[in-house]
């Protein structure tokens, strides 16, 4: 699938992502600023696993050979996910951001979902606005609790 910016730039490709590009993926989320747990839920162990669940749901955008943004979706057969979205800070404002948020969330209703959600952090304003443009809306007041197997989980 092809995506065009919003500034008329040339399409970039959006494609499932591949046990190869984990490397690369992980730099995309240090390089936008988003923390890493590289032992715990997104270590190269716990990517793969996730990645053979939903091979269909995390999807890559490029230029060339280069990943310069990433979104990886799941689903509990309920309610679909979009988490980690995150474009390279120099590749931004581009709609790679939206492109990927909009793929994701076809790729997750093809599955039957009719619900898709993300969580995002009241400092990320940024995503905010993606998932705005994307028809999304914070209309449901949710109080998100957590209990952690460890501390790097």
């Amino acid at each position: 699938m092809d995506v065009t910016g919003t500034e008329g730039r040339s399409p970039l490709p959006i494609r499932p992502a591949t046990v190869g590009d984990y490397e690369e993926i992980a730099q995309v989320w240090s390089a936008s600023g988003l923390s890493v747990r590289f032992y715990g839920r997104e270590s190269k162990q716990a990517f793969c696993r996730q990645l053979e669940q939903f091979p269909d749901l995390y999807l890559v955008a490029t230029e060339g050979d280069r990943i310069v943004g990433v979104v990886l979706g799941s689903h509990d057969h309920r309610k679909g996910w979009i988490n980690r979205l995150a474009v390279l800070p120099e590749y931004r404002r581009r709609g790679i951001g939206t492109a990927l948020g909009s793929a994701c969330d076809a790729a997750i209703r093809t599955h039957g979902i009719e619900i898709v959600a993300a969580l995002i952090e009241p400092d990320n304003a940024a995503s905010g606005v993606v998932f705005e443009k994307l028809g999304y809306r914070t209309d449901v007041e949710v109080r998100y609790y957590r209990k952690l197997s460890h501390p790097d989980a």
